[in-house]
Order: C-alpha cells, then sequence, then structure tokens
C-alpha cells in the first residue's frame, strides 16, 4: 500500500521500479493514482474499470465523499478530474495494460509477486478498497512445523506462537504485552494452557484484541487469529503454548545478525536499575539485541542493531518511558557469528584475530564479534572443528 497519495509524490512508474529493485519482487498494480498532492483527484480500480474520486475527510475526522465512475464514460470523467487529468490517466492505463505484469495469485503466494495499491491511509481513502482486496487474496491458515511434525490447523488441539512483545503500551499502568498468532484449534480465555519453554500450565491473563488505540477483552479465538496477552516478564519471542497434555515446540524466528555496534551506559550511575530494566525489556522486544563481556556479570553492555537508526530509537524509549539518560560509544564491530557447536568447543580457548571479542548474549550463548570479514575466516583456519553461523533462532 502506498499511501500518502495527497502529499506530492514521485511519479508513479519511478515508485514500482524502486520497488522492483530494492525488493526484488515484480509489481502489480491493482488501482492508479490519479495525480497527487494537492492534484489528487482519486484511484482508477484496473479490474472493476472505475474511478474512485477522493474528497478530504480532514485527518479522517468526517466521512468522505467518493464517487464512483465508470472510466468509459468520458463526459462524466472529465466533469469530476478535469481534461488534463484525464487524459493523463487514459495514457497511463495503456501504459499500464501493455507492460505492467499480469496478476497471479500462485506467484503473490511465491513470493514472487507483490500487488500494490495506492491511497490515503490518514484521510481514510483508498483503505476500503485494499482492505476487500486482500481479504479476496488472503488464505486459511496454513500448517505449521513443530519439532513432533506438522501441526494442522484444523484437526490439532490449541497451539500458539509468540512472535512479539511489547512494554508500556499502556504508560500509566506499565504493561507488557506478548502477541500471539493462534496457530491451532481454539483457544478458550476459561481454561489453561501449557507454556512449553518455561514447563509451567497458566491460564492465559486479559486476552485481547488491539485496533489503534482500542482495545477488546475476548472470550474465544481461532486458528489464524492474532491476540494479545498479559506477559508478567516470563514470556519471549518465539514461546510455544499448547494443551497442558501435550508439549512440542514450533521452529523460532529467524534473528539476523546485527552489523552495528555501541557500548551503552547510564549517564546517571544511581538510575542502574531502570537503565537495566528498560534496555533488558527492549531488547526482550526484539527491537535492539544486546550483549556482555564473556565470564563478565552485565557491567558493560554491548548493544547490536541492523541499522543505525535503533540507537536512536533505543535512546528515545529509555528516554520517554524509563527516564534514563544514556551515552554510547561506536564500536568497530561490524559482523558477529553464533558458535553452533557450542557443547563440543571451549569458548575460552578460541584463539582469535586482535579484532575479534568474545561475548555472549541474554540466553548466555556465546558469539564472537569482528571488525572485518578476513578475520572470519582467519579464525576458523586457527580452530579446528569450529562452527559458526550467521543467524540464530528465537
Amino acid at each position: 500500500f502506498i499511501n500518502k497519495m495527497d502529499r506530492d509524490a514521485n511519479d508513479t512508474f519511478d515508485l514500482l521500479d524502486e520497488i522492483e529493485k530494492e525488493l526484488g519482487i515484480s509489481t502489480c498494480p491493482m488501482n492508479w493514482p490519479i495525480g497527487s498532492g494537492k492534484a489528487f483527484k482519486g484511484v482508477y480500480d484496473r479490474r472493476g474499470k472505475n474511478i474512485y474520486t477522493y474528497s478530504d475527510t480532514q485527518k479522517g475526522t468526517k466521512e468522505g465523499e467518493t464517487e464512483i465512475i465508470d472510466v468509459n464514460d468520458e463526459a462524466a470523467v472529465t466533469a469530476h478530474i478535469g481534461e488534463d487529468a484525464k487524459a493523463t490517466l487514459y495514457d497511463e492505463i495503456e501504459l499500464l495494460d501493455g507492460a505492467s505484469a499480469e496478476f497471479d495469485i500462485d506467484l503473490v503466494h511465491k513470493g514472487e509477486l507483490t500487488p500494490v495499491f495506492f491511497g490515503s491511509a490518514l484521510t481514510n481513502f483508498g483503505v476500503e478498497i485494499f482492505l476487500k482486496y486482500f481479504l479476496e487474496m488472503t488464505e486459511s491458515p496454513l500448517p505449521r512445523k513443530a519439532d513432533i511434525g506438522i501441526i494442522d490447523p484444523a484437526e490439532h488441539g490449541f497451539s500458539a506462537f509468540v512472535f512479539k512483545i511489547q512494554a508500556n503500551m499502556n504508560k500509566a499502568h506499565r504493561d507488557r504485552i506478548a502477541f500471539m498468532r493462534i496457530c491451532s484449534g481454539k483457544f478458550d480465555a476459561t481454561k489453561e494452557v501449557r507454556h512449553v519453554q518455561g514447563d509451567k500450565v497458566l491460564r492465559l491473563s486479559q486476552p485481547q484484541q488491539l485496533m489503534a488505540n482500542e482495545r477488546k477483552i475476548l472470550d474465544e479465538a481461532y486458528a489464524g487469529d492474532v491476540i494479545g496477552v498479559f506477559d508478567p516478564g516470563m514470556f519471549a519471542i518465539g514461546d510455544t503454548f499448547c494443551e497442558p497434555k501435550e508439549k512440542f515446540m514450533y521452529e523460532g524466528i529467524p534473528t539476523f545478525a546485527p552489523e552495528h555496534f555501541a557500548r551503552v551506559s547510564q549517564v546517571d550511575t544511581m538510575k542502574r536499575k531502570q537503565f537495566m530494566k528498560g534496555i533488558t525489556q527492549i531488547a526482550q522486544e526484539g527491537a535492539i539485541q544486546i550483549f556482555q563481556e564473556l565470564n563478565t556479570g552485565m557491567e558493560e553492555i554491548i548493544v547490536g542493531v541492523v541499522g543505525v537508526l535503533q540507537f536512536d530509537v533505543l535512546k528515545y524509549r529509555l528516554n520517554n518511558e524509563y527516564n534514563v539518560e544514556i551515552k554510547m560509544e561506536n564500536l568497530p564491530y561490524e559482523f558477529i557469528r553464533w558458535i553452533a557447536n557450542k557443547d563440543e568447543i571451549d569458548v575460552d580457548k578460541i584463539s582469535g584475530t586482535s579484532d575479534m571479542k568474545k561475548v555472549k548474549d541474554l540466553k548466555g550463548n556465546p558469539l564472537l564479534l569482528f571488525a572485518h570479514e578476513w578475520s572470519i575466516r582467519m579464525t576458523l583456519e586457527r580452530n579446528e572443528g569450529l562452527e559458526l553461523e550467521e543467524f540464530s533462532r528465537n
């Protein structure tokens, strides 16, 4: 969904070309914008061959008046969008029909083609069109791989998978929500479930569905649904829930290697407790990864991120949500590797290069940081039997 068409935008064909180059995926516009910015007149629905006219909703505070016009009714099109916009639209439709990729749902499911929609979410224009198409394209819940085999969403009993943790969604209550996808069966709020990683049978507290700022308490949910539950601090991304009599785990979510690292500490040493609580919770959400020196405590915190903007997010959230100011010292490391055979290798005896650093993650797993890619190869050559991985799973 390409948003903010009510603001000046790049040429639409250039936008599609950028998506294809950056993401390596073909595009198929399902609708087409008529102008942008102050000249934005609406969108053309390619399948229905209708024009949906745009009217400002004053940032969603009032209902817009959208008219649907047959694109072949030239007089009506001219009356609503003007002669110049009509001529441009007709030329672009001709080019689209001759040059754009055909819509193929199988290619969409394979990740080789993406449908593209245009609109303005803030003014609530084009969103309903997008959602209607989305409902047509979406599939029923698919089977998911677990350590006991494939779990069928319809035949198997209740199971769920945690894919996101979010702290401080309600700052007044300092709450922490674990978002989970129901993978199979039916969730019943009155019944107990097994938290596999914690090896505990419990009842999930405050099951809810969230839509923008609204929360709705749920009594039940089914395979394919996403719900949020209160997290007392014992759940993590990748955790599995199932019926009390069962015990199996779903495959974890890949954790991609960070490429930027910094040593982080609090400015006010009296706020060490708030600092540790905040940085640990943000790490548990998956927004950052934190490491510490091997064979030491949490005296030195090293933060790893995929993009440098995540450092700004960390700084803002610690200050805004935990009232902690931090200072950061950028580190020269660019590569990180998990030790795949940690049980077979004496980590303390690993012989590396001068730019290598031994650290461990929140779960105690040993890792190696490198400043240069050649250092990885040299370390592997110096340590026979050492196996390194570029990523791990939660």
